[in-house]
C-alpha cells in the first residue's frame, strides 16, 4: 500500500473522544432513522440509515468500539438529516445536503480502504467524492420522483409550481452538487493530508 493510500485510511481513529462523540452522534442518526420512518419519510429514513451503518461498520469490523471515523465527518454527514427531521431550516440547504453526500462518499472511500483490497490515493478519493455526489444528484431525484408519483408525496412534482419551475429547481440542484462535491473533494483531501502528517504512531484525538 502506497503513502498516499496508507493516509487514507488512516482517518480511522481509537480515541475515547472521538469513540463517544462518533457512538454519540449514531445514536441521534439511529433516533431521526426512527423518527422519519414514523412520519412515513421513507427516502430520508433510508438515508439515515445509510449513514449510520456506516458509521457503526468500522467497530463491528474491528471489534473494537473505540474504532470510529472521525467524528465532524459523520456531523457533515448528518446536518442536512437532522435539520430535515427537526424542522430546521437550513441555509443553501441543497448544498449542505450534497455536502452531507459527500461526506458519505469519504466515509466509503475510506471503508473500502480499510476492508477491501481496493486502494486510492488522495487524486483518486477525490474524483470519487466528486463523481458519486453527482451521481447521487440523480439517483436523488429519481428517488423522489417516483416516491411522488406511487406515494403521493410532493418531494419533486410539487403541484404547486409549475413544470418549467421545477425543472429549473432539479438543475439548480445538480449545479449545487458538483460545487458541494469539488468544494468537499478539496476539503477532505486536506483534511486527510492534515492528519496523515500528524500522526506520530499513536492514536488520534
Amino acid at each position: 500500500m502506497d503513502t498516499a493510500a496508507s493516509d487514507l485510511a488512516s482517518l480511522l481513529r481509537t480515541s475515547r473522544l472521538n469513540a463517544a462523540l462518533g457512538w454519540g452522534l449514531t445514536a441521534i442518526i439511529g433516533l431521526t432513522t426512527v423518527a422519519n420512518l414514523v412520519l412515513g419519510n421513507v427516502l430520508w429514513a433510508g438515508f439515515a440509515g445509510i449513514v449510520g451503518g456506516l458509521a457503526i461498520l468500522p467497530p463491528l469490523a474491528h471489534r473494537d468500539p473505540k474504532a470510529m471515523i472521525p467524528w465532524e465527518v459523520f456531523v457533515l454527514a448528518a446536518l442536512p438529516l437532522l435539520g430535515y427531521t427537526f424542522g430546521v431550516n437550513v441555509a443553501f440547504r441543497e448544498v449542505t445536503t450534497y455536502l452531507s453526500v459527500a461526506a458519505l462518499a469519504l466515509l466509503v472511500a475510506v471503508e473500502l480502504q480499510l476492508f477491501t483490497t481496493v486502494e486510492m490515493n488522495y487524486q483518486f478519493a477525490l474524483l470519487f467524492i466528486v463523481v458519486s455526489t453527482l451521481a447521487f444528484a440523480g439517483l436523488w431525484a429519481v428517488s423522489r420522483w417516483v416516491s411522488d408519483i406511487y406515494l403521493g408525496t410532493t418531494l419533486l412534482l410539487d403541484p404547486t409550481l409549475s413544470e418549467d419551475v421545477v425543472e429549473e429547481h432539479l438543475m439548480w440542484e445538480f449545479i449545487a452538487s458538483a460545487v458541494a462535491g469539488l468544494l468537499a473533494g478539496l476539503v477532505f483531501e486536506l483534511y486527510v493530508r492534515r492528519y496523515a502528517s500528524d500522526r506520530t504512531g499513536g492514536d488520534l484525538a
